[in-house]
Formats: C-alpha cells, sequence, structure tokens
C-alpha cells in the first residue's frame, strides 16, 4: 500500500474510511502545517498550469484559493482584509486585466 504524506482536506479521511479503506492522518503544528500549504500551493498552481480546458483550470483555481484562504487565515486576517489589500494595491499599482507586460525599466 502507497504512503503518502500530504496536507489533504477535511473531509479526504472520510471519503476514504467511506469506501471501506483506512488512512493515517496527525496534525501538524505551525511551522508544519504553513510548510504543507505552501507546498500544496505548488502543487496546485503546476495542476493548473497544466490544465488544458478551462473547466480544468477552474477546479485547480478553486484548490488555489482555498489554500489561500487557509494561508490568510493562518497570518491572521480574514479573507476580506486580503482582498483589501489586494483592493489598494491593484489601485496604487494597476492590475493584470489591461494585460500589459513589462519589459524593462530604463534608468536614465
Amino acid at each position: 500500500m502507497p504512503i503518502y504524506n500530504k496536507l489533504v482536506r477535511d473531509l479526504i479521511p472520510q471519503i476514504i474510511e467511506k469506501d471501506g479503506k483506512t488512512c493515517v492522518t496527525y496534525l501538524l503544528d505551525d511551522s508544519q502545517y504553513i510548510t504543507e500549504v505552501n507546498k500544496k500551493m505548488h502543487e496546485e498552481l503546476a495542476e493548473y498550469e497544466g490544465a488544458i480546458a478551462s473547466d480544468d483550470a477552474v477546479e485547480e483555481l478553486a484548490d488555489l484559493l482555498e489554500l489561500i484562504h487557509a494561508a490568510a487565515k493562518f497570518h491572521g486576517v480574514t479573507v476580506e482584509e486580503l482582498e483589501a489589500v489586494r483592493s489598494e494595491k491593484a489601485a496604487k499599482r494597476g492590475g493584470f486585466e489591461e494585460r500589459i507586460f513589462l519589459v524593462e525599466v530604463e534608468d536614465d
């Protein structure tokens, strides 16, 4: 039986047990938790980058958003507070909607 070490959603162990299988889990301390959240973000980002169909891309974005919510909570902010920071930065520096690509900055 393969062993997987990864951060899992709350319901996954219940789904595994419902299928008649067993799994081993444990609670992570703060340092382990944020390390695993970061690893999982990289994993989900790679899956998003590899998605061909828009439906698959949206699924991966949803997983990334779930992890962003978890990381925000870990860092002591609500999703609303995080959105306020994002919005303020976009107002000051712009966003990505216009698809402008910065090639370089030249010093005079």
